[in-house]
């Protein structure tokens, strides 16, 4: 049963024209409104990953759901469909479970605060915003044990729920939650900071509505969400074919020691609308590598690529999402039954975008982008101090990104465009930890016309006893290049302990215990390369020798020769000559690497850990690699 909006007011709002100035001023209004939540939110939180990462979304949309700015895309629509209560003046919802509202937050360290906004007796929009919370409970510090096998165990869920009712708040439902969690401090002023960035923006909404009147502001929403659409329809006529092109990627492993798991979709435009279709999708993981994949989201995903690939004036709303149809199997990867575990969707959701790469690229090579998002690192470390003190660390790392049309993709920078790192100095000052390097590794990116980003290296020296946990992807299927490019470096993770021995561990590894003294290389993959490596720059080759990003032996990937740290403009004709010489045939458009039975009789070899067993579902033999991926691009 979909919520009830009760309003004392009724009456409908009137549609009016809106002149180009007026309708500029509320988008821009809206867009500051936007930014002043983060800035809300950054000045009240307390936990590393919102405060210093940025692991926070915001949200404004229209009396409708739809929203207007934001980043995440509205996941309002799925809720009140979800939702058997009332939306009320004086209302504040927060919820956690993904289930709860068909996966529009993906997991539950997710807290999403929703406030819908009254004028005058009418509901005339919404203000939003989630961020993830460092702690929750269940059964690992930090709430995401890449071993669950149920979302119970994965800490506190809550459903949707009035933390404000008629302006009264619910200090009960509050505190039983905070007792849930082993970091109550940071969660409570995190949880307010997402409140305080609700209520900011709610002001500017009633400030936009009273300055301009309520229908000019309803109907300069109508207005931004029109013009988005056409947008949005006329790239998809110029880049979307009628005939369908498939594309697949894999996830390495579950973290219970099987995998690839494969994520397919085929996609095709049929009477002016995409449809993506993730037939083909392997079934759902026992392991917690699943997510549920809300269909707006999707949409949001799509076209937030298509905006940032083919024209990124367009200001991104929800106006297109009628001119997709998203089709995910039940039971699959991507759309699990409850109460399936959840807490490391990251990987799959960052395959989602190398895969939409993969897609896109393939009518219109000229804008194909590599592979290299592809994941979001993780590492926990938690224990006591000798006095007892509780520390638990959350943090985000990143990896390369792909090597792309317009040139090279940055070294190790995150998936979303607005997270940051979080300051060395900031983890020395609050954590029992030492950062010994920081830098980036040469030769990880994919050797290209325009090169893949770097991965990173990042050594903690853990100060105290305690425990870690490491979740991580692409350490066992490499970042695809493109158009000749070559793909990128896997991920690897070594803890080299205090007694002089070290171990490579795993990329998906709960319980780690170290001792104080013991070090972690913290590896990340690196991005893929685009275009043919020997049509680069030999200067630019050289210059990043010299800056450490290529090393002299990688420079031969471009066929480059340096002597002394110049260029030998002779021997690296030369190569280039030879090099060019041995190749069979054109450039592949999709550079693989190894076929899947290649590396999983190399891994422990190349990578120092056993290769995942192939997943078995009940029923159902283990899929067979891609044909893509058994074809090694020698």
């Amino acid at each position: 049963m979909p919520a009830t909006i009760i309003q004392a007011n009724t009456t409908p709002f009137a549609q009016v024209a809106i002149d180009p100035v007026t309708l500029d001023i509320i988008e821009n209004a809206l867009r500051n409104a936007r930014v002043e939540m983060d800035t809300t939110l950054v000045r009240t939180a307390m936990s590393p990953g919102i405060r210093e990462q940025g692991d926070a979304f915001p949200l404004i949309a229209d009396h409708k759901g739809r929203m207007i700015v934001g980043q995440f895309g509205s996941y309002i629509g799925p809720f009140l469909d979800g939702y058997a209560g009332t939306v009320e003046d004086g209302d504040m919802i927060f919820l956690s479970d993904p289930y709860s509202v068909q996966g529009a937050i993906s997991h539950s360290n997710d807290w999403l605060v929703l406030l819908p906004v009254f004028k005058d007796g009418r509901l005339i929009a919404y203000t939003s915003m989630f961020g993830h919370q460092s702690d929750i409970g269940g059964k690992v510090a930090g709430s995401m044990p890449i071993d669950a096998t149920s979302i119970f165990q994965e800490g506190v869920r809550i459903p949707p729920v009035k933390i404000w009712k008629q302006g009264v708040y619910n200090e009960d439902l509050i505190a039983l939650v905070m007792h849930q969690t082993r970091t109550p401090e940071w969660c409570r002023a995190d949880l307010n900071a997402l409140i305080a960035a609700c209520r900011v923006a709610s002001r500017r909404v009633i400030e936009m509505a009273e300055r301009f009147g309520d229908d000019v502001f309803v109907s300069a929403c109508e207005n931004l969400l029109a013009r988005n659409h056409r947008a949005m329809k006329s790239l998809i006529e110029q880049a979307i074919g009628e005939e369908p092109v498939s594309f697949e990627d894999y996830i390495c492993d579950d973290g219970l020691g099987f995998g690839p798991y494969k994520i397919k979709c085929t996609m095709w435009r049929e009477n002016g609308r995409v449809v993506l279709d993730f037939a083909g999708t392997d079934p759902q993981s026992r392991g917690s590598i699943n997510f549920l994949l809300n269909e707006n989201m999707m949409r949001m995903f799509f076209g937030i690529y298509m905006i940032m690939v083919f024209d990124p004036q367009i200001l991104f709303n929800d106006g297109y999402y009628d001119l997709i149809d998203v089709r995910i199997p039940e039971g699959s990867l991507l759309k699990p039954k409850f109460p399936a575990a959840l807490s490391g969707r990251t990987h799959a959701l960052g395959r989602l975008f190398d895969i939409l790469a993969g897609l896109l690229g393939q009518k219109t090579p000229e804008f194909l982008c590599a592979a290299g998002f592809s994941s979001s690192p993780h590492l926990f470390y938690s224990g006591a101090k000798p006095d007892g003190e509780w520390f638990q660390l959350f943090q985000i790392g990143f990896g390369g990104i792909p090597g792309r049309p317009m040139g090279d993709g940055p070294d190790g920078h995150s998936l979303w465009p607005n997270f940051t790192n979080v300051p060395n100095e900031f983890l020395e000052r609050y954590f029992p930890l030492r950062i010994e390097r920081y830098e980036t590794v040469p030769d990880s990116g994919g050797a290209g016309l325009h090169r893949g980003g770097n991965g990173i290296l990042m050594t903690y020296r853990f100060l105290e006893d305690g425990e870690i946990a490491i979740h991580d992807d692409r350490w066992f299927v490499p970042p695809w290049g493109v158009n000749g490019g070559e793909p990128g470096a896997r991920a690897t993770k070594i803890l080299r302990k205090a007694d002089g021995s070290q171990e490579i561990v795993g990329n998906k590894q709960e319980d780690i215990v170290v001792s104080a003294g013991d070090e972690l290389d913290f590896i990340t993959w690196g991005g893929a390369g685009w275009g043919d490596p020997l049509e680069r720059d030999p200067a630019l080759v050289a210059k990043e020798v010299v800056q450490g990003l290529v090393s002299v032996k990688g420079a031969r990937a471009y066929g480059v020769v340096l002597q002394d740290g110049a260029v030998d403009a002779a021997a690296t004709a030369q190569l280039r000559d030879d090099l060019r010489a041995g190749r069979q045939g054109d450039l592949p458009t999709f550079s693989y690497g190894p076929s899947i039975d290649d590396l999983r009789r190399n891994s422990l070899a190349e990578t120092g850990l056993p290769a995942p067993k192939p997943p078995v579902w009940k029923g159902r033999a283990a899929p067979q690699p891609a044909p893509e991926l058994a074809e090694a691009a020698e």
